[in-house]
């Protein structure tokens, strides 16, 4: 048998070509993954989370004569560019299905939601009946915000009453105890009212927020001592007021603001309906963020000035601030 010298020798030149060919594009390859690699640029910076923020119906009312519609809150908060709109209970027209449901189809339609429903009860009543009746009120309440798709409802402490609601109490607080009773006897039955609310909140999905919101509440380790003991029940939060200190608002805020669910920011354009406070957005923010705080901040207006330039320069503000 002959053999193709020639055409051998063409095969195997060939073989070693492609062979040659192959290794060669493998480093190529390599050398360019490598190249790409090392070249790569770092990965762009996430843009800062903006903070929602909300505006409180309140904001437009300060319980006049006449209420302001929560409908004409809600299509104002959508043109100034508002994330949502927090519902005063006292300011709605009424508490039938139908309003309800209108107010959280119009707040869907505007692209806003209703992140709170601010509530009036006082737990710090002597007869058990008569907090009785504040529990089933926030039971009643509670109720309403699973109909309005709302999460949250703010809480009170309550109060003595026993001080006249003048420039001197916001000023420092001070309510002496009915006589025969303590601030420890408020403060437990606080306690177990709350404890009884957050049975019906738990089994509903909605957070009862506990608010600095004078009374009992005005001071913060008697607030802390409440809310502590029931701080392990899923429904359980606070919202935090800026403008409801007494004495140096940031230290106390500052407390506070690791357990904030919710906080109300105040502005008094105008000067305020009850008292007036120069507070330092700026540093509030800064206590926020230290605390990873990412809810909501609800803007309550209590100025005197007119809410259709107040609140567009509250929200400038805050924008500003809180983003």
């Amino acid at each position: 048998m002959s053999v193709d010298l020639k055409s051998d020798k063409e095969g195997e030149s060939r073989r070693t070509w492609l062979k040659t060919a192959a290794l060669a594009g493998v480093a190529a390859v390599a050398g360019k993954s490598v190249d790409a690699h090392t070249a790569e640029p770092a990965p762009a910076k996430m843009p800062a989370r903006r903070i929602p923020i909300a505006v409180s119906t309140y904001s437009y009312w300060h319980f006049g004569k006449e209420k302001y519609p929560v409908e004409k809150v809600i299509e104002d908060a959508a043109k100034l560019g508002f994330d949502g709109v927090e519902i005063l209970h006292r300011q709605m027209e009424n508490e039938t299905v139908p309003y309800m449901n209108k107010l959280k189809r119009l707040a869907f339609d505007n692209g806003l939601s209703l992140p709170l429903l601010s509530i009036h009860q006082s737990f710090v009543q002597p007869k058990a009946e008569d907090r009785k009746k504040d529990v089933e009120h926030t039971i009643k309440c509670i109720n309403m915000a699973v109909q309005m798709g709302i999460p949250a409802i703010r809480m009170n402490t309550g109060s003595w009453r026993t001080a006249k609601r003048d420039a001197n109490y916001y000023k420092d607080g001070k309510e002496p105890p009915i006589e025969g009773y303590t601030d420890q006897d408020a403060i437990k039955w606080c306690i177990d009212s709350m404890g009884e609310c957050l049975v019906a909140a738990e089994k509903a999905g909605v957070v009862l927020a506990i608010e600095n919101h004078w009374g009992l509440s005005s001071n913060i380790d008697y607030l802390l001592e409440i809310y502590k003991p029931l701080a392990s029940s899923p429904a359980m939060g606070m919202n935090v007021d800026t403008g409801n200190f007494v004495g140096d608002p940031y230290p106390q805020f500052e407390r506070l603001a690791p357990y904030a669910t919710i906080v109300q920011a105040k502005t008094y354009y105008g000067g305020g309906h009850y008292y007036d406070l120069d507070l330092d957005y700026k540093r509030i923010a800064g206590i926020l963020r230290k605390a990873n705080f990412k809810g909501y901040i609800s803007l309550e207006m209590e100025g005197k000035e007119d809410a259709a330039t107040a609140v567009p320069k509250s929200l400038q503000l805050f924008r500003e601030v809180f983003s």
